[in-house]
């Protein structure tokens, strides 16, 4: 079994690949994360996850790297990660009541060979009506803090979400499907599916 190294801090990214019975060890690296504004959102996710990949690879010989990042996007505007509270507050506010994309870029990165495999998944997320109670019940739960759109469909997030179009573990934060197809390429497999296409 080829060595697997997750190239990312994130919890939640970390419990999604034990989830998919991977072993692999994490190595969150240093990227800067800096976003372009010229790009297009998918771009941006796109190129920020092969950079993560990439920040990690030369510590790794012959190993696949997996890197991931995520972004929310309503309308033209970015949603990142709110860091203070009243960041929190006026994301939540953004998203009451509309629907906002969820996307996100991930990376495999074979160091032996320089192969790369990389993609986007999107998913569309409708958040119920807020009321100023609620945003600020759920700001004072410390959740919002740190998370893409402000708000995490896995944990107390989960209330807020009236529905969803695409993949739930997207909105988590790695799209576990296209990850798994993006494995076959290395020859990894997940439940033992053909290797060969």
């Amino acid at each position: 079994m080829r060595k697997i190294v997750l190239a990312s801090a994130s919890p939640r990214r970390k419990e999604l690949l034990q989830k998919i019975g991977l072993k692999f060890e994490v190595d969150a690296g240093n990227c800067a994360e800096e976003i372009d504004p010229a790009l297009k959102p998918d771009e941006i996710v796109r190129r920020i996850s092969i950079e993560k990949a990439h920040a990690v690879a030369s510590r790794h010989k012959d190993a696949v790297i997996i890197a991931a990042d995520t972004i929310g996007v309503i309308g033209t505007k970015l949603l990142g990660k709110p860091h203070t509270v009243v960041e929190a507050r006026k994301m939540l506010a953004q998203i009451s009541g509309k629907s906002h994309e969820v996307i996100t870029g991930f990376t495999v990165l074979d160091t032996a060979t320089n192969k790369i495999v990389s993609g986007t998944v999107s998913t569309t997320v409708y958040v119920k009506k807020l009321s100023k109670q609620e945003i600020d019940a759920y700001v004072r739960t410390g959740e919002p803090l740190d998370k893409a759109g402000a708000y995490g469909i896995q944990g107390l997030g989960a209330v807020i979400v009236e529905k969803i179009e695409g993949d739930y573990y997207n909105v988590v934060g790695l799209p576990l499907n296209a990850l798994a197809e993006a494995l076959r390429e290395f020859g990894i497999s997940v439940l033992g599916w053909n290797l060969t296409k």
